[in-house]
């Protein structure tokens, strides 16, 4: 089953930094053998990086999402259709960077699914509103089965456990 890339909720903007901080008291930490250690103060390392993995992909879906919301709702799906191509174009493009494909299927109420592999898809039901998904909790799925695969065959959208992206 094809199945990769990947949708984040651009609903709220880009990705926001996570900070941490840490208490640097001296309370001692117990060890196995029943001693006693004091903790050392935590220093700020100039060269520690997060581990939170972006991609170029996450700016221009986000891009195309609103250029979507932005047009007429007949027109939607296949524009975003063509966006999202365009996408996965440039990042062949750019093969250092993180794998970005999405495979798209037309639900069984005619709906356009845009499904990423890590969990996110994005819907644009007939009436051209869009939709973000879990990939899995939020569609009944039927699978085929061949000769050593294993296929999606349908996919039903459940839009009331779905969210809504809607323009800024």
């Amino acid at each position: 089953m094809k199945d990769c890339g990947e949708y984040k909720n651009t609903k709220y903007g880009e990705p926001e930094e996570v900070a941490a901080t840490v208490a640097n008291d001296d309370a001692a930490l117990a060890k196995p053998n029943g001693r006693e250690q004091s903790t050392k103060p935590m220093t700020q390392d100039a060269d520690l990086q997060s581990g939170v993995l972006s991609s170029p992909a996450d700016a221009m879906l986000s891009r195309a999402i609103a250029e979507t919301l932005r047009a007429p709702a007949g027109e939607r799906a296949r524009l975003f259709e063509g966006l999202v191509r365009e996408i996965e174009r440039s990042m062949l493009a750019h093969p250092a960077e993180r794998p970005w494909t999405c495979t798209v299927y037309t639900g069984t109420d005619g709906s356009r699914i845009f499904r990423g592999g890590v969990g996110h898809s994005l819907v644009i039901d007939t009436a051209g509103r869009l939709w973000r998904a879990r990939s899995y909790e939020d569609f009944e799925t039927t699978y085929r089965f061949t000769e050593g695969s294993c296929e999606i065959d349908t996919l039903t959208p459940l839009f009331g456990q779905m969210r809504e992206y809607l323009p800024r």
